[in-house]
């Protein structure tokens, strides 16, 4: 069977994980036939929101880890017990999490750089060879993990394709139901609720990511 290592950043669009995809992304994953373990950085994440309002709880903390556990239902790992030797591919889903807890897209712009754990653990799966798939804004993390010209998508947001683009992403305008497949470095990305309105729409291209991954392995 093969074994997928899955990072998560959190629980929630706002602040960590985007649900919908990560819980897509694990039913997608037993559904081709593979098995999967969850991962989480052991961090602060960098703030939390009310997701009811939206607004920033200035007098909340949460941990990335321990929240990323009520996705995964308790079954989750300290990032730094992560090993790549364990498994044959890497899935990253989004969420706002992705861009200010494992990377500092979402605080940074152009000077963004990627939170050194998550970088030692993407970059052991690039360095193995072994397939990958980033989606929704994850994808902002490709150029730091993998060699400049690395190609992928964040969907059609010009503004944000831009600014990875100037850190050496190659960007591909991508619908949501479709994937962007670079060969070269067994990687794909989709651009899931970049532009998905509805939790089919996001299913269509993360279905698709999944069955890539696999059958890149």
């Amino acid at each position: 069977m093969k074994k997928v290592a899955v990072i998560l950043s959190g629980c929630g669009v706002y602040d960590g994980s985007e649900i919908h995809e990560a819980v897509l992304t694990l039913l997608a994953i037993e559904q081709n036939g593979a098995s999967y373990r969850c991962f989480a950085p052991n961090i602060s994440q960098h703030h939390v929101i009310n997701h009811l309002t939206g607004e920033v709880s200035e007098d909340e903390s949460r941990n990335a880890l321990v929240e990323s556990a009520r996705i995964a239902r308790g079954d989750v790992e300290d990032l730094s017990e992560l090993r790549e030797q364990d498994f044959d591919a890497l899935i990253v889903p989004g969420g706002f999490g992705a861009a200010k807890n494992l990377c500092s897209f979402a605080l940074d712009g152009e000077n963004y750089q990627v939170n050194e754990q998550v970088l030692i653990a993407c970059q052991a799966f690039a360095k193995a060879d072994k397939p990958a798939g980033y989606m929704c804004i994850a994808p902002a993390m490709l150029p730091l993990i993998y060699p400049k010209g690395v190609q992928g998508t964040i969907g059609t947001d010009a503004g944000t394709a831009q600014l990875i683009g100037a850190r050496g992403l190659v960007h591909n305008d991508c619908n949501v139901e479709d994937v962007v497949i670079d060969t070269a470095h067994k990687l794909v990305s989709t651009p899931a609720y970049m532009l998905a309105t509805t939790m089919t729409e996001a299913a269509s291209g993360i279905n698709k990511l999944v069955k890539s991954v696999l059958l890149m392995v």
